[in-house]
C-alpha cells in the first residue's frame, strides 16, 4: 500500500511507515490540481496544515482509506465528505501541548523583560539599559483564560515561577481546578486582578473576540496580554487601541486573525509595546517529532490491522459493530453538541439511558460519540473518539450508562440527563428509518428536530404572531429557513422554536431577535453537516 506525505514531516514519521512495509512517497508543495492528479494512487495521505484536503480532492481519491494530520487542527480537511466516502480522518492532538504551553511562558517572560526590544536596540548599535527596565514575575498574578490541557501546563509552569494563578473556564469543574492550586473565577475578575493574562481556548463562535474593548478597559494599566492559542479570540483592533492609549502595558501574540501577518494587515506590528512570533506555538523539534511518530504509528496500524486510533470521524470498533450502531453515533454526537451549546456551567455528570431495542447493540461507542459531541464545541479538533472518555475523566465527569427494555413512544430511545454546576438538562433522541436521527425531547418540550448545520434556538411565550414576526425578521435580513420545529409546553404557555438556516445568524441579528415581543431568549447554534442525512 502507498502513502503520500504531502507536507513537511519529521523524517522519523516516514521511517515508521517504511518499517511497517508501506510504500512512501514524499511530495511537498503540490498545487491542488497536481495533488488531484496523483491522489488516486494512494491508500494513505499524511498532511500538516499546508495541504487542503477539499471535497474535490476527496472525490478524486478513489483508493484513499485514511488521512492523517500530524497535529491537532483539521480546518484544512473536509471531514464530512471524507466520512461520506468511508475515509478515516485521524489527528495527533497531544503531541504539542507542552510545546505550546512553554511558548506562552516564553512570551510572558519576553514581555516582562523587554527581551525582543532590547535585542533589536543592541543590534542597532545602542546601549539603552534604562529604557528597557523590566519587572519580576515572582509574586505576580497570572490569569489563564481556558484551563484545559495546555492551560493547566501553563499554570504549573507559572507556579514554578512563584506566581499566583487564577483562571476562567466555564466548562471546568471548580473542584478539579482547585486541585491544580488555581482559583477559578469569572472572566471579569481575571481581567481586573491579573498582572499577566494568557489565552488558551480554541476558536469557536463563542470565543471569537472573547477579549475585546470592555475586557481591555477593565485590565490594570500595568497588565500584559498573551495569546498563543488561536487567532480571532482577541479583537486585534481593540488590542491595538488598548496599547496605543496605554490602557495596558504590553501584549504578545503568536496567532493572528489573518495569517501570514504583515504590517499591512496588522497595525499591531508597528507598536513598540507589542511582540510577536509567526505561529510558532507548536514549532519545536520535539513536538514535530512527537506528532510525526504518533500519526505514522496510527496510520500503519490502521492499514495493517484495521485498528483505529485518534479518529475524529470513526470510533474504534469493528466494521460489523459500526454498521449496527452507526446511526446512533450520529444521534449521540448531535445531542452532545446540542447540550454543550445551550447549557451553562461545567458538566458534572452524564446519565445515558438506552431504552427499547438496544439489548443486542454495543452501547459503549454511542456513549463515546455523545462525549465527543459534548466536548467538541469547546475543544474543537482536540477531541476525538479515542480521547473523549479520557477528557471526561480528567474533568471529573461521572458517566453512567443503563438499559431499559421498553419504550412507550419509540422503538428505541436514547435519553440523556446532563448535570452541570448550574442545573440539569434532559435530552432524548431516536433514529427514524435506517438513518434519520432526531431530537424528540428537550426537558419538558416534545418536538422532532434535526440538529445539523447552522440553527437558531428560541424560547418564546405561546402567543399568536411570534413565529410570523420571527420569520419576517430573518427574511428581511437575508436568512433563509430550511426547516422549522416547534416544541410546546401547554401548562406554562411556553414554546421552543428550532430553525435550521442556510447561514449562521450574526451577533447583530441575534440581538434583534432577542428584542422581539414575546421572545424570552434566543441562541445561535452550529452543528456539523452530517453526511447522508
Amino acid at each position: 500500500m502507498k502513502i503520500l506525505i504531502s507536507d513537511n514531516l519529521a523524517p522519523v514519521g516516514a521511517q515508521i511507515l517504511l518499517d511497517a512495509g508501506l510504500e512512501v512517497d514524499i511530495k511537498t508543495g503540490l498545487a491542488p490540481e497536481d495533488l488531484k492528479k496523483i491522489i488516486p494512487e494512494y491508500e494513505g495521505l499524511v498532511i500538516r496544515s499546508a495541504t487542503k484536503v477539499t471535497a474535490e480532492i476527496i472525490e478524486a481519491a478513489t483508493n484513499l482509506k485514511v488521512v492523517g494530520r500530524a497535529g491537532i487542527g483539521l480546518d484544512n480537511v473536509d471531514v464530512a465528505v471524507a466520512s461520506k466516502h468511508g475515509i478515516v480522518v485521524m489527528n495527533a492532538p497531544d503531541g504539542n501541548s507542552t510545546t505550546a504551553a512553554e511558548h506562552a511562558i516564553a512570551m510572558m517572560v519576553s514581555l516582562a523583560r523587554n527581551i525582543p526590544q532590547a535585542t533589536t536596540s543592541m543590534k542597532e548599535g545602542k546601549w539603552e539599559k534604562k529604557k528597557f527596565m523590566g519587572r519580576e514575575l515572582t509574586g505576580k498574578t497570572l490569569g489563564i483564560i481556558g484551563i484545559g490541557r495546555i492551560g493547566s501546563i501553563v499554570a504549573e509552569r507559572a507556579q514554578g515561577l512563584k506566581m499566583k494563578v487564577i483562571a476562567y473556564d466555564p466548562h471546568m469543574p471548580e473542584e478539579l481546578v482547585k486541585k491544580l492550586g488555581v482559583e477559578l473565577t469569572s472572566i471579569d475578575e481575571v481581567c481586573k486582578k491579573a498582572d499577566f493574562i494568557s489565552v488558551h481556548v480554541p476558536m469557536t463562535k463563542d470565543t471569537k473576540h472573547l477579549i475585546t474593548k470592555p475586557q481591555f478597559k477593565s485590565m490594570k494599566k500595568s497588565a500584559m496580554f498573551i495569546d498563543c492559542a488561536r487567532g480571532g479570540v482577541v479583537d486585534e483592533q481593540a488590542l491595538y487601541e488598548a496599547l496605543v492609549s496605554d490602557e495596558i502595558a504590553g501584549a504578545a501574540l503568536d496567532v493572528f486573525e489573518v495569517e501570514p501577518t504583515t504590517k499591512e494587515n496588522c497595525p499591531l506590528l508597528g507598536l513598540d509595546n507589542f511582540i510577536c512570533t509567526p505561529h510558532l506555538g507548536a514549532s519545536t523539534s520535539e513536538a514535530q517529532e512527537n506528532v510525526a511518530v504518533a500519526i505514522a504509528k496510527q496510520i500503519s496500524e490502521y492499514l495493517r490491522t484495521g485498528v483505529v486510533s485518534n479518529a475524529v470521524n470513526v470510533p474504534s470498533v469493528s466494521s460489523d459493530v459500526l454498521s449496527k450502531v452507526g446511526p446512533y453515533l450520529t444521534l449521540a454526537e448531535m445531542l452532545g453538541f446540542f447540550h454543550m451549546q445551550i447549557a451553562k456551567g461545567g458538566v458534572e455528570e452524564v446519565n445515558l439511558e438506552y431504552i427499547g431495542e438496544f439489548e443486542d447493540l454495543t452501547i459503549g461507542p454511542i456513549t463515546v460519540a455523545f462525549l465527543k459531541g459534548l466536548f467538541t464545541p469547546i475543544l474543537q479538533d482536540a477531541v476525538n473518539y479515542v480521547n473523549a472518555p479520557l477528557i471526561a475523566k480528567e474533568r471529573g465527569i461521572r458517566v453512567v450508562e443503563s438499559k431499559t427494555g421498553h419504550s412507550d413512544d419509540f422503538t428505541s430511545l436514547l435519553s440523556i440527563r446532563v448535570k452541570t454546576t448550574d442545573g440539569e438538562n434532559m435530552l432524548a433522541g431516536t433514529v427514524f428509518g435506517k438513518n434519520e436521527p432526531r431530537l424528540v425531547r428537550l426537558n419538558t418540550f416534545r418536538l422532532e428536530a434535526l440538529p445539523t448545520g447552522p440553527m437558531l434556538f428560541v424560547y418564546n411565550k405561546d402567543v399568536p404572531g411570534v413565529i410570523g414576526a420571527l420569520g419576517t425578521t430573518l427574511g428581511m435580513n437575508g436568512v433563509n429557513i430550511s426547516r422549522m420545529t416547534v416544541g410546546r409546553e401547554k401548562e406554562h404557555g411556553r414554546n421552543i422554536i428550532l430553525l435550521n438556516t442556510d447561514n449562521m445568524i450574526s451577533k447583530d441579528l441575534l440581538k434583534t431577535v432577542q428584542q422581539l415581543d414575546y421572545i424570552d431568549d434566543a441562541m445561535a447554534l452550529v452543528f456539523p453537516h452530517y453526511a447522508d442525512i
